[in-house]
């Protein structure tokens, strides 16, 4: 969120993609290896962790086909490691007993964030005021490279805001209430004042599911969410409506449109990608370079991908990942059920309170990542496995680690001499990654000129925020 005022050494997406790169490297490095020399995972734990296993590793062995591209692996990795950061890290919270703690302190760092973004984006709203600037749209939200980027990362945070004034220490006090209210209420101004779309659709989605998941226990997460939401309302109706229209005689507003914002010609395209070879797809990154296979796409000009996540998948990586997917989602799903029976049963509010707001946040990013594939940005990514180990972390069934599970796998000779080698060979994957991902950035970088000043194309970010490399023309 504030990049602006930090140093960089690539710019401000390339180096949220190093952290994000560094961050699931070595969190899923640290989080499996302390599995291991802890006697763990049970044959019990193993077997539950099967459908997350295999769509982990989908991912770099649907691309086993392609080794012979450049790159091949440094996408596939990304979403490995992504999801493997997901499923250690929070088994590991769960067996430490922290996730509440954890999630306590990730919602109150949220919700700082998003006061003092929000406070700066009301400093930028005075300036373009007193410069006569109706049309606000055109400068907030700021600091992203553009609005579609803040608006996943909203997807996430949204859903969780209430939260922080529902669990943890700081909730007794008035001013932090205050400051999360206004903070809240200035990120959902953003939303209307951009018209975002996904993010209400996602938002929406996740806040309806839970309602009905939950029932009457849902109320106090989802009064207090609709508090921040009309609080949003009036903020946008001063801001952007009574302000303006006092001072300019007009207020300039995005409207939302019922049209599919060009994205159907990428779906149609994504689609018959998907089928070219059946159920495996046309390898990693093959949209920025694939022969163009529908009239409508070569009309609509190339783009760094298709706007949706999991035809994206579909048409890279085949059908059958998007079926491990769903197998996992299933599972994921089958988790959340058992845990909300347990809660509801046990009357326990707090913890009600604190699955509804993660649940809602992370069904709401995979329903906007269904219409905008801007899950992928690192932005979007480095905020939401923070919210998806919290999640996991949740659910994950406590008897697959109880007391009992840990003494029938003692540890032995063997096992911690098989746990340090496949450590090592973790940590060795992650750094051989890192290489490629650290020289498919110079490369773009080098092809960057020739991008920019003979093919004249405008910015597509992918992988890198000059999505379109490598193409099969690039010098």
């Amino acid at each position: 969120m504030f990049a602006d005022f930090l140093p960089t050494y690539g710019g401000a997406y390339a180096d949220q993609r190093f952290i994000l790169v560094g961050l699931v490297g070595f969190l899923s490095c640290a989080a499996t290896i302390w599995l291991l020399f802890k006697a763990l995972p049970s044959a019990k734990l193993t077997q539950h962790w099967l459908p997350a296993i295999a769509f982990i590793l989908g991912f770099p062995v649907l691309s086993l086909g392609f080794i012979e591209k450049n790159y091949a692996f440094v996408e596939p990795g990304l979403y490995s490691f992504y999801f493997a950061t997901m499923v250690s890290s929070g088994l590991v919270l769960a067996m430490q007993g922290l996730v509440h703690r954890y999630l306590e302190i990730l919602v109150s760092v949220a919700a700082g964030s998003c006061f003092l973004y929000g406070a700066m984006s009301v400093n930028v709203y005075l300036f373009a005021l007193a410069d006569g600037q109706a049309d606000l749209s055109d400068l907030i939200p700021w600091g992203f490279v553009n609005i579609r980027y803040w608006s996943h990362v909203a997807t996430w945070l949204l859903p969780i805001l209430p939260l922080a004034v529902l669990i943890g220490p700081l909730r007794e006090y008035r001013l932090w209430r205050s400051l999360v209210a206004i903070g809240a209420g200035i990120w959902w101004w953003i939303i209307f004042l951009s018209a975002s779309r996904g993010s209400l659709v996602g938002v929406v989605t996740g806040v309806l599911v839970i309602t009905l998941c939950f029932g009457r226990q849902s109320w106090p997460w989802l009064r207090q969410f609709t508090v921040y939401l009309l609080i949003g309302v009036a903020i946008w109706f001063v801001l952007s409506v009574l302000v303006p229209s006092l001072l300019f005689g007009e207020a300039k507003l995005r409207t939302v449109h019922a049209t599919s914002s060009g994205r159907l010609p990428l779906f149609i395209e994504a689609w018959n990608m998907s089928f070219q070879n059946f159920p495996f797809g046309m390898g990693p990154q093959s949209w920025l370079t694939h022969d163009v296979l529908t009239r409508e796409y070569s009309e609509s000009g190339r783009i760094g991908h298709p706007h949706n996540m999991y035809l994206m998948w579909a048409a890279e990586y085949g059908w059958l990942l998007v079926f491990l997917f769903f197998v996992f989602a299933v599972q994921c799903a089958f988790f959340f059920w058992k845990r909300r029976t347990f809660l509801l049963l046990k009357g326990n509010a707090q913890d009600i309170t604190m699955l509804c707001g993660v649940a809602a946040s992370v069904i709401g990013a995979l329903v906007h990542a269904g219409v905008s594939a801007v899950f992928i940005a690192p932005g979007s990514m480095l905020v939401g496995v923070l919210v998806l180990a919290g999640f996991w972390a949740l659910i994950v069934p406590r008897g697959l680690f109880d007391g009992q599970g840990a003494r029938a796998n003692p540890k032995s000779t063997g096992r911690l001499l098989f746990a340090a080698f496949l450590a090592t060979f973790i940590a060795l994957l992650w750094l051989l990654w890192l290489d490629q991902v650290h020289a498919y950035y110079v490369d773009m970088r080098a092809d960057e000129t020739y991008y920019k000043e003979e093919l004249k194309q405008p910015t597509m970010p992918r992988f890198w925020f000059h999505g379109n490399f490598p193409r099969v023309d690039s010098p």
